[in-house]
């Protein structure tokens, strides 16, 4: 297969589409990828983060082309930080007396 023709061919929808096959092993239609497809699908999403994507989220491909490892206890901070960041407060006070 030619990854840098495939490359050029795929955009971000296809991108998108062939990640969700390759982590449940089955196309959108509900047809199971066979070894093959699945090997080369996966090689095309890391090839495509490596071009494409400037992404340091775990277990993704950088733009050098390494594979992005955190430790737990780096998820578990980038989660809480990421929680606390999207979620709206559930209450605020005042500190000023009522007047």
């Amino acid at each position: 297969m030619h990854y840098e023709t495939a490359l050029r061919a795929m955009t971000p929808e296809i991108y998108e589409r062939m990640v969700v096959a390759v982590e449940t092993g089955r196309w959108p239609d509900g047809q199971k990828l066979t070894e093959a497809q699945l090997e080369n699908s996966m090689q095309l999403v890391m090839m495509y983060q490596k071009h494409f994507l400037d992404q340091d989220e775990h277990f993704s491909i950088n733009k050098k082309g390494e594979l992005v490892f955190k430790s737990k206890r780096d998820l578990k901070e980038e989660l809480r930080a990421k929680a606390l960041l999207d979620s709206p407060p559930i209450a605020t006070f005042s500190s000023e007396p009522k007047k």
